[in-house]
């Protein structure tokens, strides 16, 4: 009934209304920013050492240029990774994935789907927690040191990059071995060949 109901929206080739699935880029999105945010902040850290090899590239920069850099990406990606996670729940309502195929991990489109889910809506909780305390470091706890970061707060960010990482690794089994909004592997699914469809 559910994948009847599915059928009757008149969804495109990648089995949504639109041309292009939305989270995939948003997510992108969302794990750039974040990954660069923390990034620039370990660069920022350690600027001491560093410094020989920018004044040799003769890169203008000081460590607050990190450190702003490392705020303002951990800012955007946290509003960003509202609507990622809504454009995921949204396409995530239109699948119709074949129950019977597992994934490398051993899980149906189902419990993927599930953990998928539960994962982003976990991490957008962790990336909204880690930029109020990010804020809290850069005009509170530390507005007056030199090292804007506190060394929990970048370790606490390299977890998170992990579990980006795994996390993405589901919404890749999603797209790859379930065919979940991917234009070519749906086309496959119902027979066609998308060579000549998508050409």
């Amino acid at each position: 009934m559910y994948s009847d109901a599915i059928q009757q929206l008149n969804l495109g080739a990648n089995g949504l209304p639109y041309s292009l699935p939305l989270h995939p880029n948003l997510v992108h999105l969302t794990l750039g920013l974040f990954i660069i945010g923390i990034a620039f902040d370990i660069v920022g850290v350690f600027y001491t050492f560093e410094r020989p090899i920018f004044k040799y590239l003769a890169i203008p920069a000081t460590r607050s240029n990190f450190f702003d850099v490392g705020w303002y990406n951990m800012v955007a990606a946290a509003i960003i990774t509202f609507p990622t996670v809504a454009a995921g729940f949204y396409e995530i309502l239109l699948v119709d994935s074949p129950p019977e195929i597992k994934s490398a991990w051993n899980l149906s489109a189902i419990d993927t789907m599930l953990w998928h889910g539960v994962g982003g809506v976990l991490l957008l909780t962790l990336i909204v927690a880690m930029t109020v305390w990010r804020g809290f470091q850069r005009y509170v706890w530390r507005n007056d040191m030199s090292r804007q970061v506190q060394w929990w707060y970048l370790l606490a960010g390299l977890v998170i990059i992990f579990m980006m990482y795994v996390h993405g690794t589901l919404g890749a089994h999603l797209a790859g071995e379930f065919g979940v909004h991917n234009t070519a592997g749906h086309l496959l699914r119902l027979g066609e060949d998308p060579n000549v469809v998508l050409r």
